[in-house]
């Protein structure tokens, strides 16, 4: 059999701590960034349902195992072949005859085997996971515009508006205040009592019914919003109303919502934007910038597929030859070494719309760099 007993043995340790670190590392960074993107999108997760939170988690989860499979990997690696060198397990095992490439067979194995997985999240499941998450908010406005006016902060979705309600209680207001601006010019301030939210069936927009207010205009409301600003205590209009509303366009809001980065598309559509230059969005001749962060995105998601078996080269030497008991060691190793593979990515992603660069070709380097430094680290392993 080719899998035999040691095989095994290195396979079953290997896999467990890499299936320990991907839950360990996912948990982390989901735990550590969903609230705070729910905070930006949605506005306060206390008053969402569950069922809610744990549909985000989901479509935030392919985005952490972009980096955890490899991250987790390659600390077990680091890990596992450390102590069984600080053991002398190793020295037993290439005392036995076989060249370092066999004993470490199995762990290439399941490299390629984690690689397939990463291919599969790269390229099929974390666009469609990343156009969700996008969507998501506008998903739950629909449903009830309600949820966008949170209490004690500023909602600023709507372009042309800065709503504050320092109450909510369902649909109905309590103390709202409205800045209309045009551009970077304040048009109109709005106080009013009450308010309340009206929705149609049917349509899109939502109706915000104001009660016992005030209004403050200028004159000017209509100006350049690019010119200077003028004298508002000569140019204020002041009205009281006891009935105002205000149409809010969701549908707007849809359009801003739906806005497709490369990030965003598929895979296929990208190779089909750097076969023909065309936008698979709108079908505009796409400029240099744009062919440059496609070609980027799609580099990227290939190049980043490998990573699992790039840390597997370098990840077997290091571990070996750094001869340690203590896991710290190889946690600052493996820290270490994803630092300075992912820097080189996010540098290359950074630029992607500066064709002069070549970001598409950046996105390589991590891979070649590394796999040059692995061999040669495992070419002097095996030759001892």
């Amino acid at each position: 059999m080719f899998f035999r007993i040691f095989d095994r043995y290195i396979w079953k340790q290997i896999a467990f701590t890499t299936l320990t670190g991907v839950l360990v590392l996912t948990g982390v960074m989901v735990l550590g960034n969903v609230f705070k993107e729910m905070q930006r999108l949605l506005g306060d997760t206390a008053e969402l349902p569950v069922l809610v939170i744990l549909k985000f988690i989901s479509y935030i989860i392919p985005y952490s195992l972009i980096f955890t499979v490899p991250w987790a990997l390659l600390t077990a690696i680091l890990l596992v072949f450390g102590r069984m060198s600080a053991d002398n397990e190793m020295t037993a095992l290439r005392m036995t005859g076989m060249s370092m490439t066999r004993i470490c067979a199995s762990v290439f194995i399941l490299a390629l085997i984690l690689s397939s997985v990463c291919y599969f999240v790269n390229v099929e499941l974390a666009p469609i996971a990343k156009t969700k998450v996008k969507r998501l908010f506008y998903d739950l406005t629909l449903d009830d515009p309600a949820m966008l006016f949170q209490p004690g902060k500023v909602l600023d979705k709507f372009p042309g508006y800065r709503i504050y309600t320092k109450k909510r209680d369902g649909n109905k207001l309590q103390d709202i205040e409205i800045m209309e601006t045009n551009g970077r010019r304040l048009t109109a301030y709005i106080r009013a009592q009450r308010a309340e939210i009206e929705i149609t069936p049917g349509v899109t927009d939502f109706i915000l019914r104001l009660r016992n207010g005030s209004v403050e205009t200028t004159n000017n409301s209509k100006s350049d919003p690019n010119s200077d600003p003028v004298d508002l205590i000569n140019a204020l209009e002041f009205k009281y109303f006891k009935e105002s509303a205000i149409v809010f366009p969701l549908s707007k809001l849809k359009e801003k919502t739906e806005r497709i980065n490369s990030s965003m598309k598929d895979t296929e559509k990208l190779w089909e934007e750097a076969r023909t230059g065309i936008n698979s969005v709108d079908g505009s001749q796409m400029t240099e910038q744009m062919m440059s962060a496609s070609k980027t995105e799609l580099s990227m998601r290939y190049s980043f597929s490998f990573a699992a078996l790039v840390f597997t080269l370098v990840g077997i030497p290091l571990g070996i030859t750094a001869q340690r008991r203590e896991t710290s060691i190889g946690f600052a190793l493996s820290l270490i070494v994803a630092v300075a593979y992912i820097f080189i990515i996010i540098f290359a992603n950074t630029v992607n719309e500066q064709p002069s660069l070549y970001p598409h070709l950046l996105m390589w380097l991590p891979n070649i760099v590394f796999i040059i430094i692995g061999w040669r680290l495992f070419y002097k392993l095996s030759s001892r």
